[in-house]
């Protein structure tokens, strides 16, 4: 599943789009694990890292990472067009209003053992 920022192209990438316009990333990600195992064997999360361009210009790392750490723990970084990649795979989009850059996750599913 991706969550998704509202500057995301989820149009172009994804199989099925759900919109949740009034919704911050960081909220659309607490509900989503609450009920969605996340993987255990592997990378659980991925990020799309900055760009090249943002990294010359000396942006710092977006605060909605660190939010996004706490719930899931380990992130990977994806660059910007290999994350775009990733999403074309996933079962769907979740498009948020979240307005802050960088405000992308990818949440790689586990299995549920009983």
């Amino acid at each position: 599943i991706v969550i998704a920022d509202a500057n995301f192209p989820a149009d172009t990438v994804a199989k099925r789009v759900i919109r949740l316009p009034g919704m911050d990333g960081v909220r659309v990600a607490q509900a989503v694990l609450s009920v969605f195992p996340m993987d255990t064997y592997s990378q659980p999360a991925f990020i799309m890292d900055l760009t090249e361009g943002d990294k010359a210009k000396g942006m710092p790392e977006p605060v909605i990472w660190s939010e996004y750490q706490k719930l899931c723990g380990s992130l990977g970084k994806l660059e910007r067009y290999a994350f775009y990649e990733r999403s074309k795979k996933a079962y769907c989009v979740v498009q948020t209003g979240e307005e802050r850059l960088y405000g992308n996750l990818i949440l790689v599913k586990g299995v549920v053992l009983k």
